[in-house]
This record gives C-alpha cells, structure tokens and sequence, in this order.
C-alpha cells in the first residue's frame, strides 16, 4: 500500500460492510442508555491493516513528538486531609495532530492520503452507524503512536469549555498493532467503579467512544527481545453531534 484509499470503506471485511449499510448488531450501539463505548472486532481486513500500518510507520512516524504530561510532584506535598488525592491526565505518547496544516506531519499524512481516508463519507457514515446519531461530516484527527511504557492516566474527555463538545460527542479509535506489542489494556468505568477491561492490542480493530466518561490505558507491554517492533498505531477520528452544530449556529445569528 502506497497511498490511503480514498473511502474508508476499502478497508472493510465483509461484517464491516454490513455494518455501513446499517445491517449488523452494533448498529445504534451506543445509543443504548448507559452505554459509552463498544470494541468491534473483524471489521478490517488483515492484510490490509497490516499494509496501512507498514504505510504509516514509513511516512508518519519520522513526525511523531513526544507528549508526557507526568504526576505532578507537588500533589502529595499540598494534601492537608486524608484520602483527598487530585490527580490530574497524565499520558506517556508519541503523536501527531492532524489538524494543523502547515505542520510536517500534516504534509505527510496528507501526501499518502490519510487525511482524505479519515475524512470520507463512509468512515463518517461507520461512525454515525455505531453511534446511533447524527454526526457532522468534518471530523477532528490525530494519530497516536504508543510505544513500550506509554499509557493515558484516568480521565473523561470533557471539555466543558467547548460549546460544541461540553454536551457530548463521539471518539472512534482505529488501532494497528505491531508484531511486537504483547499486551494493552482499555479500562473502563461502569456503574461507577473501574470494573470493565477490553484488550486494544489488535491489528484493526475498532473501539468507538460516547464521551465523556470515565477510562484510562495501561502501559504497553512489549513482547521479549521485541520491543523495536512494539508500537500500536491509532487514528483518531472526532465526530460532533450535528444536532450541537445547527443549535450553535442558531445562537450566533
């Protein structure tokens, strides 16, 4: 694979066909009350995962930087009461935002079309399936690189800042596993407590989020002698609610 597809759809086996033309189980998801995330296995098809991985190590990972954002060491200092812990995200990733045009890894994913990939209308129409809701078309990306040790702390997702995002919105996570990568875990809150577990060392699989809420990744652990190879890809795919959109627009006329 040389260049992205055009339409996501290319990647699709035939379970994730189904599923773009609304006829699989997973359809409407994540509209479900008290549902916020699904894993989807068997949507894309291996082989060419695998190239789409290949691709993205050669042509985006010379523009992955660093982002750590450690525990602050001040926090058990400036505790006055027991039990009273603060812990703001903390995250150990390489990455690379797709949204900044004039950056080197925006020319770069553009030049093996992976921001048109992201961009069509049939990965926009998986996402809505899932979902259960309409989503607008023009969706944030990002790729992450996750290494051996790199992890995201506990967090939401919540941008209560944001008027377009502060009601809601929708994450779908692609992950390309390398040959390397042994373990990586997504945990996830239910019922209040961080009691659901759902494994992301895949080659092509799909977790779709309704955020915010609750979870965290555990470090990524490395097969032995096999840490070179170690690296889960994931392209991150933003979606607003197009309801919000069309609400906000209204307040601004």
């Amino acid at each position: 694979m040389r260049i992205c597809p055009p339409e996501f759809e290319a990647l699709l086996t035939p379970a994730g066909r189904r599923l773009l033309a609304g006829r699989h189980p997973a359809v409407g998801a994540l509209a479900e009350p008290g549902r916020r995330f699904i894993a989807l296995a068997g949507m894309i098809d291996k082989g060419k995962a695998e190239h789409l991985r290949l691709l993205l190590e050669r042509a985006l990972g010379p523009h992955l930087s660093r982002l750590e954002a450690p525990i602050p060491p001040e926090i058990i200092p400036r505790m006055t009461l027991n039990y009273q812990e603060r812990l703001p995200k903390t995250v150990r990733v390489s990455t690379a935002y797709l949204d900044r045009r004039r950056a080197p890894a925006y020319v770069a994913a553009e030049k093996i079309g992976l921001t048109a990939m992201l961009r069509s209308e049939s990965f926009a129409c998986f996402v809505e399936r899932v979902a259960g809701a309409a989503l607008r078309r023009r969706c944030g990306m990002q790729a992450l690189g996750y290494g051996p040790g790199d992890y995201a702390g506990p967090h939401t997702d919540h941008h209560p800042q944001e008027p377009t995002a502060r009601d809601g919105y929708i994450d779908c996570h692609l992950t390309l596993c390398g040959p390397g990568v042994a373990r990586q875990w997504l945990v996830y809150e239910e019922g209040g407590h961080f009691c659901r577990l759902e494994s992301v060392a895949r080659l092509g699989g799909i977790t779709v989020y309704r955020l915010p809420f609750w979870h965290y990744t555990t470090p990524l652990e490395a097969k032995p002698r096999r840490e070179d190879e170690a690296r889960r890809w994931v392209l991150l795919g933003t979606f607003l609610y197009r309801r919000v959109a069309c609400a906000s627009a209204t307040a601004r006329t």
